[in-house]
């Protein structure tokens, strides 16, 4: 570890405007699917709790390129939950501390402290790696590849760590959170965490309502967009 690289209990303490909301993922029930005959119905959840965080949360305007800063910032609360629970949100990096977590291991120049540019899911990696000591799995799903293939991976995933997953793309630049699979039969659908919402979020039910916390079939993805996804391994 580099001298002077932030560490989980060297994060500043946070002060949020508004209290962020908890465990979206656990509001919203399977989807109303038909269970094949023969075949078995299955849905797998990110299991213990995190945060969710999204463009603007902290007061800081993000708006347009933060989406994947916001994915991990929930990323690392459901790290913070897993190990104590009296660290809550304070042990979780703002922006800049992300920025300069990856200025400071050789993977950026200065100059990106304090920037707009775009992270993905290898420096996603890379911060759960510096700041908490957390590796992950990559998975890369070329362009036009069919991403139910990849049902069983995320299945076994989900069964083993439980986790809250990173997923980028470039044709589908939005990053988004997955905190879910189910599967029926052949059809496989994926729950989204969107950090996309702008505002502050009244409840849940106003973030399902407004398909920031969607199950979405693996066929509205963009299958002209390659995907990274990124998969904590924390058991």
């Amino acid at each position: 570890m580099e001298e002077g690289a932030p560490q989980n209990n060297q994060l500043s303490r946070k002060c949020y405007p508004y209290p962020l909301l908890h465990n979206v993922h656990k509001y919203l029930p399977p989807p109303s699917v038909t269970c094949t005959l023969g075949y078995s119905c299955e849905t797998l959840y990110t299991e213990g709790d995190f945060v969710y965080f999204h463009y603007g949360c902290d007061g800081f305007n993000d708006n347009g390129w933060g989406c994947a800063y916001r994915t991990l910032q929930s990323i690392c609360s459901w790290i913070v939950g897993k190990r104590s629970a009296n660290e809550s949100n304070t042990a979780v990096p703002s922006i800049k501390e992300i920025q300069q977590t990856l200025v400071q291991i050789g993977d950026k120049s200065s100059e990106f402290v304090g920037s707009r540019d775009w992270i993905g899911a290898i420096e996603v990696f890379y911060v759960l790696d510096m700041l908490y000591d957390v590796v992950c799995k990559i998975i890369h799903i070329a362009h036009h590849d069919d991403l139910k293939k990849y049902a069983n991976v995320l299945k076994k995933y989900f069964e083993e760590f439980g986790g809250l997953v990173m997923m980028g793309g470039d044709m589908d630049a939005a990053s988004k959170g997955l905190a879910g699979i189910h599967i029926s039969g052949n059809q496989v659908y994926l729950l989204v965490i969107d950090p996309h919402f702008v505002g502050i979020p009244e409840s849940v039910q106003e973030l399902v309502d407004r398909g920031y916390i969607r199950w979405q079939h693996t066929s509205e993805f963009v299958d002209s967009s390659f995907y990274n996804i990124c998969l904590p391994q924390l058991k």
